[in-house]
């Protein structure tokens, strides 16, 4: 009688452990990511470098040719309106490249691999572009009106409240607000050039179709409702200037009008809302 091998039992298999530390991930990850991307390219430095120089370097220049009784009726923050208007078309295209650069590059595909919520990269580009447009939006404005103060603050110049740099600041806010839209619409049509091309139209055709709109008496009404409501006239209300669209009887120069940034936001918003469902659904 033959003896029976007795079968041998394969060791049982143990779940591999890594040594390094695994962290789940989180919004704070993706938000260092997106700064250091912000910081890491040329583009930034250029942007935000052309619009502290615009906006102080004009100011600047708009002081050194005024005097203190010049600010008797218009605020210390004024000379930062002039530069502004030119810098927000500097924050609309960082708005536009932050996003748009990674999809001519196909760098989108490798962010997408390593971080496959979408909606958590896309809200980590709002949040570090918006707060570095903004705080340098603000720096910049704050900085000519300081030096304007300085400068000017002498018995010809009249009484100044605190208000006048609340609306500066709401216009530093409102100028932020369209660099969020132009992100937004960077997210939607992938294309820097385009995305671009319909920002500058944002700013640069309502004031034009308003005239035009005017010229015509059955127009007229919403030739005049869209000449007061578009980026440049914000701004010159944020700013406490005369916008030259207030209708008669009214006083000249208007106060820091709210209207206009909750406009925006809504506008802002419901772009922001519509890339966040195209950037979820397509495939890149």
């Amino acid at each position: 009688m033959s003896s029976a091998q007795t079968p041998t039992t394969a060791p049982a298999a143990t779940a591999y452990s890594s040594p390094l530390e695994s962290r789940r991930p989180h919004l704070g990850h993706a938000l260092a990511s997106e700064w250091t991307k912000l910081v890491s390219v040329r583009s930034t430095l250029w942007t935000l470098g052309s619009l502290v120089v615009v906006v102080v370097g004009i100011g600047m220049l708009f002081i050194a040719q005024t005097t203190s009784r010049d600010y008797t009726d218009i605020p210390f923050t004024t000379p930062a309106l002039i530069g502004m208007l030119v810098g927000q078309l500097a924050v609309m295209v960082l708005g536009v490249l932050t996003i748009t650069s990674e999809h001519g590059t196909g760098l989108v595909r490798t962010t997408f691999t390593a971080a496959p919520d979408r909606h958590r990269v896309l809200t980590a580009k709002y949040l570090v572009f918006g707060l570095t447009a903004f705080l340098t939006s603000a720096g910049s404005v704050f900085a000519v009106g300081t030096a304007a103060a300085i400068a000017h603050n002498g018995p010809a110049a009249g009484s100044h409240s605190a208000g006048e740099w609340g609306g500066a600041l709401a216009g530093s806010f409102y100028v932020t607000l369209l660099g969020l839209l132009a992100l937004a619409v960077g997210a939607l049509v992938r294309h820097s050039a385009g995305a671009i091309a319909v920002m500058i139209g944002v700013v640069t055709l309502p004031p034009v179709a308003g005239a035009m709109l005017s010229i015509w008496e059955a127009s007229a009404p919403l030739g005049r409702l869209v000449l007061q409501h578009n980026a440049p006239v914000a701004l010159m209300q944020l700013f406490g200037m005369p916008s030259g669209t207030t209708p008669t009887g009214s006083p000249q120069t208007m106060p820091a009008d709210l209207t206009q940034v909750a406009l925006m936001l809504l506008v802002t918003g419901a772009a922001m809302a519509a890339s966040y469902v195209a950037v979820g659904r397509r495939d890149v």
